[in-house]
């Protein structure tokens, strides 16, 4: 076929091919009527041309799936990152980030954000008495009543734990306030789960944000108003001064020296005679102990003590006090005179309690110093056992088959009675100081503590009277039938020398008149 009679289809067929492999699957040629070979070329090449665009749209449309479904699975995944997985809260990530947008919009002039923190309070007490997944479902009702005191822009978080928190965006103090009452008073209400009934309550600190403020900064003040909030007494708000910033780095740097206190041995022993009130006789010695700050001078008890179990030093401190304290009583008993039935009375904290290997550690302490089970009673509070956890009570009742007593400390300013004591493995109870301040001027009070030393008898148990200042109390207690007693008026806690001294010379104290 030369030039002059080349068939026009051809250079369509050549045209399209070209368009179909720069991927215009549109491409068609229309046949002729010749329907000759040329034709049937034509007709394959629609074919193949239609079966390509067919494949490409499944193609496209598989793509366009897989691309909507991976942007689910990316929305889903920042969810989820962004999310609390107990109680569907903003997590600390998405509060930060919420946090940080908020600040940013002051530079637009926008009112600074307020943040209010929430730490439930003795939230542990739940999770022991009750269980974890009770628990859980008590900070999931918290979730939703939070959610319930807030504006639709406002973000609810949970940041761990017990520890909840809501973000304000452009807000005011009235508004800031308003809120964190509402809080309050929600969590004020008893939370019901089935046969269980909690009073979540919480210590909140509020903090209006600075527009200069970083994020991380403006947390941390709220933590820190938070903090005091729990130290001034639970349950109430307090809103961020400055100075508790300087409040907050002082305990941060007592933490600190106290961790050295105890590896350096800064910590010193004072002892405080336990008394026959019928004799004078002293029958034994309560174990206090002292910090002996190389600054401060001596720190009381209630300083540091709440610092150790809040910084995880109480398990070091509880162990030193009562290693050294077995010493001492060792060595009192083979230079000095001590009677068979003198005893040493330790106090061990909640936490102690719950270590698997404290009975093999008091095991080995009196295998060691060579002082007989029966002269240690280890004094532990009410709170310490309320909740009767195994290992608890593993523990006290391995104690008692050692031969160690056991005696409730403060009894009178916690959670338990009489007929709940004799259930545990204790021996004797101490009376809290406290039901003896108006023993003698409060009407009713002698008949009161009289009938609380009757049902402590009558359970089977002994009295010991703390807080005693006094010859009248002393002689109204022993008329109540109460046998033993420790207080100002026998003697305050001595130091090592001054008690070792007073057992030396004095079986019986000469008392005033």
């Amino acid at each position: 076929m030369n030039a002059e009679n080349k068939d026009p289809r051809l250079g369509q067929l050549v045209d399209s091919i070209v368009r179909l492999s720069r991927g215009e699957l549109s491409s068609r040629i229309e046949p002729s009527d010749a329907r000759d070979e040329v034709d049937a070329v034509i007709t394959g090449f629609n074919l193949l041309a239609e079966e390509l665009e067919q494949v490409y749209d499944q193609f496209e449309k598989r793509v366009e799936s897989r691309t909507a479904m991976l942007r689910q699975a990316h929305r889903d995944m920042k969810k989820m990152a962004m999310s609390d997985a107990l109680t569907g809260l903003a997590n600390r990530v998405a509060l930060m980030e919420a946090l940080e947008n908020a600040l940013a919009e002051t530079a637009n002039g926008a009112p600074p954000p307020a943040l209010i923190l929430l730490d439930l309070d003795s939230f542990k007490n739940v999770n022991d008495r009750f269980g974890h997944d009770a628990g859980d479902r008590v900070l999931q009702e918290v979730g939703v009543r939070l959610n319930g005191v807030v504006r639709a822009s406002d973000v609810v978080a949970r940041l761990g734990g017990d520890e909840f928190a809501i973000l304000l965006p452009a807000a005011s103090m009235e508004i800031c306030m308003r809120v964190a009452r509402r809080a309050l008073e929600v969590l004020g209400e008893i939370i019901e789960l089935e046969d269980l009934q909690v009073h979540p309550r919480a210590s909140i600190g509020v903090r209006l944000g600075d527009p200069q403020q970083s994020a991380d900064d403006l947390l941390l003040d709220a933590d820190t108003a938070m903090y005091a909030a729990k130290r001034e007494g639970r349950n109430i708000i307090k809103v961020f001064e400055p100075v508790m910033q300087y409040s907050r780095q002082l305990r941060s740097q007592m933490a600190a020296e106290l961790r050295a206190a105890i590896r350096r041995e800064e910590l010193v022993l004072h002892f405080q005679p336990l008394v026959e009130l019928a004799t004078s006789r002293i029958i034994g010695l309560e174990v206090l102990v002292r910090w002996q700050h190389p600054v401060r001078g001596l720190i009381p008890p209630d300083v540091f003590i709440p610092l150790a179990e809040e910084i995880g030093v109480i398990h070091d401190l509880d162990r030193w006090v009562m290693s050294t304290s077995l010493r001492h009583l060792a060595e009192w008993r083979r230079e000095l005179q001590l009677d068979d039935d003198f005893q040493l009375q330790v106090n061990l904290s909640a936490v102690e309690l719950k270590q698997l290997d404290l009975v093999d550690y008091v095991r080995g302490l009196l295998r060691e110093t060579g002082v007989p089970a029966s002269c240690l009673v280890i004094e532990i509070t009410e709170s310490a056992i309320v909740t009767r956890g195994e290992v608890e009570m593993y523990s006290l009742l391995s104690l008692q088959q050692l031969g160690v007593g056991i005696e409730i400390d403060d009894f009178g300013t916690g959670y338990s009675s009489i007929s709940y004591l004799r259930e545990l493995p204790v021996s004797m109870v101490k009376v809290d100081r406290s039901l003896l301040v108006d023993l003698d001027t409060k009407p009713g009070q002698f008949g009161f503590v009289s009938a609380v030393l009757q049902l402590i008898r009558a359970a089977g148990l002994e009295a010991v009277c703390e807080g005693i200042e006094s010859k009248e109390q002393a002689d109204q207690l022993r008329a109540m039938g109460c046998a033993s007693g420790q207080g100002f008026y026998f003697s305050r806690p001595l130091p090592i020398e001054e008690i070792k001294a007073l057992l030396a010379t004095h079986r019986y104290l000469s008392l005033p008149a």
